[in-house]
């Protein structure tokens, strides 16, 4: 029987894959399968050939979605699938989770298509505390930015910056920065083929004046090995539930993500909420795999389960 051959795909910015992700071509070879490195539109590239596909460190994508997505419904074995991605690639899809009762950062959306005036902009922002603007499809936390409702220069910014994103027709996330990630941080709970692996402590990455504009590169997270509080499990599994139950209902069938990456935050003890999700990341969001030794193996053995399915 010959070697399952695995296409890892990544994007022409990072031909080589994500620095985090290095190590993944020589520990599936270990587990008899032949690694690709191949980028996602690269025309050249045979991807029926592969016996499955792995979405990596395809960091592009928000720039292409419509060629990102019709390149995935062209590939029969890829990982998570091509309607999964397309949901989780338009943050909207937090409004779905809320619909299910769970709780995310409060948010007010922006819309391209209401003509915002700039007064009608700043009556959407919060009128006190500090908030983040983000467009709704973004990878790598392009687009992003920290800013005070306070202050008048950083509200001014706040404006200029919302109104960019929306000409350019792109839909507008105004969040409160959750003040309470400043003192635990963010938790990132990983799930591989179903199952919890295992999870990472992030330190907060938006100081006060912090911006990432579109073009920039991916933002740094600084993140540790730490084992998640049984409480964080128990929020997680509430969440890895709620987002099954949604894909069933859309599609009519459940899916086995390879990869799940829950990222939630402890709500502030006077908050109505013990926790807050921040983001769920089902495309190309890492997997900390250079954090611990065990998180690369653990990740190689779920690409080597479905790749001899």
């Amino acid at each position: 029987m010959s070697e399952p051959k695995v296409f890892l795909a990544t994007s022409e910015f990072l031909p080589n894959l994500d620095q985090d992700e290095q190590d993944l071509p020589d520990a599936l070879r270990d587990r008899g399968i032949e690694p690709v490195i191949a980028v996602w539109n690269d025309p050249s590239v045979d991807w029926s050939a592969a016996d499955l596909v792995v979405v990596r460190s395809v960091r592009d994508y928000a720039r292409y979605p419509k060629e990102f997505n019709d390149w995935a419904k062209s590939i029969p074995r890829i990982a998570n699938s091509a309607p999964t991605m397309e949901w989780n690639m338009d943050k909207h899809y937090m409004q779905d989770f809320e619909k299910l009762g769970l709780p995310i950062v409060p948010t007010t959306w922006l819309e391209p298509e209401d003509k915002l005036t700039k007064q009608q902009i700043h009556s959407r922002f919060p009128s006190h505390g500090d908030f983040v603007i983000k467009p709704a499809v973004s990878s790598g936390g392009r687009g992003t930015g920290r800013y005070t409702a306070t202050d008048a220069k950083s509200r001014s910014d706040a404006i200029l910056h919302a109104q960019y994103e929306l000409e350019a027709g792109r839909s507008v996330m105004v969040q409160r920065y959750l003040e309470d990630i400043e003192i635990s941080g963010e938790t990132s709970l990983i799930y591989l083929n179903g199952l919890s692996a295992y999870s990472v402590q992030k330190e907060p990455m938006l100081h006060p004046r912090y911006r990432n504009p579109r073009d920039s590169g991916v933002m740094e997270e600084i993140a540790r090995s730490a084992e998640a509080s049984e409480e964080s499990w128990r929020w997680g599994e509430r969440i890895r539930l709620g987002l099954h139950q949604h894909i069933k209902n859309k599609t009519g069938r459940d899916e086995l993500l390879l990869f799940n990456r829950v990222d939630i935050v402890r709500g502030a003890p006077d908050s109505p909420e013990e926790f807050y999700i921040m983001e769920i990341s089902l495309i190309d969001g890492s997997l900390y795999l250079s954090a611990n030794p065990e998180h690369l193996n653990r990740f190689a053995d779920a690409i080597q389960m479905r790749a001899f399915l």
